[in-house]
């Protein structure tokens, strides 16, 4: 068969399976390692947060690891060869999260030696807030986990023949396993050797690509020919679903949601040894992040380029997008015994890097929001009991979710939409409660209720009635140099629809699915948050606004936190006595105006002050 003109591909060999095999069985190694390292310091500090003695080059390469899990491997590629490079401009986005996250979130959760991020919510708020919180984080782990877990083992299932069940349920046990007997150190480190597979499978892809094509050159014509190269699209209508836009507002603000607030990422940075250390790991990650997110988008030109006059797809070749890349391996890896076994490899070492960052971070928070407040007189023993037996159940849990996830269609949209629903509100509650002293803990939660339920009101509507084509822009693919063509009654944009979901005919289309519902998915988190915020204000006014005698001056951002001006004194929590003066000048000091309304507000250590911007 020539490559690249439709039809079966070739099985796994021997030794991909050797490969995988031995990638997996790597990865559980480094976890037995650490377990095994670190069995004299068995305690919940040391399993949650690594002893607090990680440094930022380890810690860099897992947060970058931990979101760009198997959907990145798979969907990305996926995504910029059905839609162009508009994706890489998430490059812009990563940059302005990472340097949001280092000098507001990073310094304030560092200083307050957190263990779960939703410490902070009650603290600021109260335990009901804590609590709802905490909640909302598991729901939308699961749920992102189970899509995690259950999208790469069915592309792979269908093109490499491998078991989908047996395969998903021994990605849980054996992340199941390094977090249960390592904890974070494992996970840290599994991260970083992971990584290092899914820049490798990348890189084959890429090679190979440019050797049958004639080089990167010819890939680069191929793509500028087929329109894959016009990324820059400045149009303002957020009703589009990729614009300059909507990835540097939206999607900046969404994977600000993730990195700044989500106690995957959290957990991380605060393991570091010092201040200064957490800061340098996110902008260490941003060029983590540049180096995947090219590679991937590059994969995806390579398969334009070799696919441009043969889309697998509407070819009948491939059931689902998601699929595309796995079948590109198999149709130009094969004739190199282990090579796709590298790739399916980059794939799942994606899927267990981002598992095992889950179930952690659900231990963590479940242990330190449900349990310690419960049961308040346990043991290091007890609770490192405790922390296993929740690593046990929520791998499962997150297996049993996998199922759930075989209904969310497009997994790369799909996954970010969830997070935008779910922790945009969220982002809203902390920027509140961080920002603005005025604001108490009903209008906090209200705003927390109102920002939640537009933004599933929104992101439900658009899983039920997608955007059309003249919204999501899928750019032309072609047939016509396929070896055989099936029957297939839809034109060449129509695939992409019916690849993510069944949409419904227009004439059964409501009046908001082409206004309300075609809001552009990455607005979802952007959205919450502003709701959030706007109405916690105003509630927070019309009840009376904070008791200024409860409110804590270490809770808020401080000047001397920015651009790491108060690195000096990383592991430095604010003094006592200030914080008794602090208290004594707020109570006192009710009748001042900036005690009174809704201004935005910077704490100043230094000047035991409040400062109005």
């Amino acid at each position: 068969m020539t490559i690249g003109t439709g039809g079966p591909v070739a099985s796994f060999s021997v030794w991909d399976y050797v490969v995988f095999v031995g990638t997996v069985l790597g990865a559980a190694g480094i976890g037995l390692f650490q377990a095994i390292r670190g069995r004299k310091n068995n305690n919940s500090g040391e399993f949650l947060l690594g002893g607090r003695q990680m440094t930022a080059v380890p810690v860099a390469m897992s947060l970058t690891a931990s979101f760009m899990s198997g959907i990145t491997v798979i969907g990305t590629p996926a995504e910029a060869y059905r839609f162009g490079t508009d994706y890489w401009i998430f490059a812009i986005s990563y940059a302005i999260m990472s340097i949001i996250t280092a000098e507001i979130f990073v310094p304030l959760f560092y200083r307050l030696g957190i263990t779960s991020t939703y410490e902070y919510l009650e603290m600021r708020f109260n335990k009901l807030i804590r609590v709802i919180g905490t909640s909302m984080y598991i729901t939308q782990t699961a749920l992102y986990t189970g899509m995690v877990i259950y999208a790469p083992a069915l592309a792979l299932n269908q093109i490499t023949g491998m078991d989908l069940w047996g395969v998903l349920v021994a990605t849980g046990v054996v992340c199941i396993l390094y977090c249960t007997l390592g904890g974070l150190k494992a996970v840290i480190w599994t991260d970083v050797f992971q990584m290092v597979i899914m820049l490798a499978g990348f890189v084959a892809v890429i090679a190979r690509g440019a050797v049958i094509q004639g080089g990167l050159g010819k890939i680069w014509d191929d793509c500028y020919q087929g329109g894959r190269l016009s990324a820059f699209d400045f149009d303002p209508d957020p009703l589009k679903r990729h614009t300059f836009w909507t990835i540097v507002v939206g999607g900046s603000i969404m994977w600000v949601s993730i990195y700044s607030i989500n106690q995957s990422q959290v957990q991380r940075y605060i393991s570091c040894k010092t201040l200064t250390q957490a800061k340098l790991s996110l902008y260490g990650n941003i060029i983590g992040l540049w180096l995947t997110v090219s590679l991937a988008v590059f994969s995806g030109l390579t398969m334009y380029s070799i696919y441009k006059d043969c889309d697998p797809f509407t070819n009948g070749d491939v059931g689902a997008v998601d699929q595309l890349l796995p079948y590109l391996v198999m149709d130009t890896l094969a004739a190199y015994p282990g090579v796709p076994g590298l790739f399916v490899s980059a794939a799942y070492s994606g899927t267990l890097s981002t598992v095992s960052s889950s179930i952690n971070a659900l231990v963590a928070v479940t242990v330190e929001d449900f349990v310690r407040p419960v049961c308040k007189n346990l043991t290091d023993k007890q609770v490192s009991w405790i922390n296993m037996g929740l690593s046990v159940f929520f791998g499962f849990l997150c297996i049993g979710m996998a199922a759930i996830a075989s209904l969310m269609g497009s997994i790369l949209q799909a996954a970010l939409s969830i997070f935008g629903m779910i922790s945009g509100p969220l982002l809203g509650l902390y920027v509140l409660g961080m920002f603005w002293r005025t604001a108490n803990s009903t209008g906090g939660l209200t705003g927390l209720i109102v920002g939640l339920v537009i933004t599933l009101w929104v992101g439900i509507g658009a899983q039920i009635y997608p955007p059309l084509a003249d919204k999501t822009n899928p750019l032309p693919i072609s047939v016509a140099g396929c070896n055989r063509t099936q029957d297939l009654n839809y034109t060449t944009l129509a695939p992409w629809t019916r690849a993510v979901t069944l949409t419904p005919l227009p004439d059964d289309r409501p009046a908001l699915a082409d206004s309300w519902y075609s809001l552009s998915y990455l607005y979802f988190c952007l959205l919450g948050t502003l709701v959030t915020v706007t109405v916690g204000l105003v509630v927070s006014a019309i009840t009376g606004g904070c008791k200024q005698e409860n409110l804590r001056l270490d809770l808020f951002v401080r000047r001397s936190d920015l651009f790491c001006a108060g690195c000096g004194k990383d592991s430095e929590a604010l003094d006592p006595e200030i914080n008794e003066k602090a208290g004594s000048e707020l109570k006192n000091g009710s009748n001042n105006a900036g005690f009174k309304d809704s201004q935005f507000n910077i704490v100043d250590k230094d000047v035991e002050k409040v400062t109005k911007m």
